[in-house]
């Protein structure tokens, strides 16, 4: 059973001439991680937008179809209700950073005791949540005065730490070094092992490869492709639709066509090296 649904959805901005994205009809399972691939302009921000239910509370415009979460259609929760169930996190963590409070442990716990949380349980989630995203050893930090890397760990923090359902993360690596990036999906891995479900947008196509379990492709607001990492990200003719792809993929192609036999799918640099081996 589908624990998202968006049923038909297109919606138009206000003013705009065209849907930003038009019959969006798909099925998200629970613990799930998500990708969504697409040129600038596809629709990726808009999906997310819709799901936190920003459209069309705040953004207006006109939306057809409906959002089905956890078997009740979206319109029926409260902005509240939604909060509490969804999390979202900013590519830019200056967004995210409220500043309300002047530690990274008290930026943290911002959000738990704006719900009334009791003392020993917002210590008890606020030190987990730290451990996880390995901010602990900022606890005393003003949040402001962290690196970009740092920053987006405790933006993280501050969302994982309401326990969320859902995750919609939005291009977080975006300005960020390998190194944090690689710590960003780590912590990321580690919310779907704890039953989250996730949906990314997110540009850093090797990396989407080696954690994803399924990728969304956007062309111009419509739906394209909706499939298992290895049938998706193999498919060498999206590169003519916007979509950058491994280099494992290219490169696999370019071998077969050189005449190596190589087995089909093959998305990752570690399974084309012990494909390498064999042959």
């Amino acid at each position: 059973m589908a624990y998202i649904e968006f049923k038909n959805i297109t919606y138009t901005y206000p003013l705009a001439e065209k849907p930003s994205v038009s019959d969006i009809d798909i099925k998200l399972e629970k613990g799930k991680f998500y990708t969504i691939l697409g040129a600038n302009g596809s629709g990726k921000t808009t999906i997310c937008n819709i799901l936190r239910g920003f459209i069309p509370n705040f953004f207006q415009g006109k939306m057809e179809g409906e959002v089905i979460l956890d078997g009740k259609n979206l319109e029926e929760y409260t902005l509240g209700e939604l909060s509490s169930k969804i999390g979202y996190v900013f590519q830019n963590p200056f967004n995210q950073i409220t500043g309300a409070r002047d530690t990274v442990y008290g930026e943290i716990a911002y959000g738990l005791e704006n719900f009334g949380v009791p003392v020993e349980e917002i210590k008890e989630r606020v030190d987990r949540i730290m451990e996880i995203t390995n901010t602990s050893y900022l606890k005393d930090k003003n949040p402001f005065e962290l690196s970009g890397g740092q920053q987006q760990r405790v933006a993280l923090a501050s969302v994982l730490v309401l326990e969320p359902d859902v995750l919609i993360i939005d291009e977080p690596t975006s300005q960020l070094d390998p190194q944090e990036t690689e710590r960003v999906f780590d912590i990321i891995e580690k919310m779907k092992n704890m039953g989250k479900t996730i949906l990314l947008v997110e540009h850093k196509i090797e990396l989407v490869a080696e954690y994803s379990d399924d990728i969304l492709v956007l062309e111009d607001g419509k739906l394209i492709r909706f499939g298992e990492k290895h049938d998706v990200l193999s498919e060498i003719e999206l590169q003519n639709h916007g979509v950058m792809l491994p280099q494992t993929v290219i490169l696999a192609d370019k071998m077969r066509k050189k005449g190596l036999k190589l087995k089909e799918k093959i998305i990752t640099s570690d399974k084309i090296v012990k494909e390498l081996k064999h042959n």
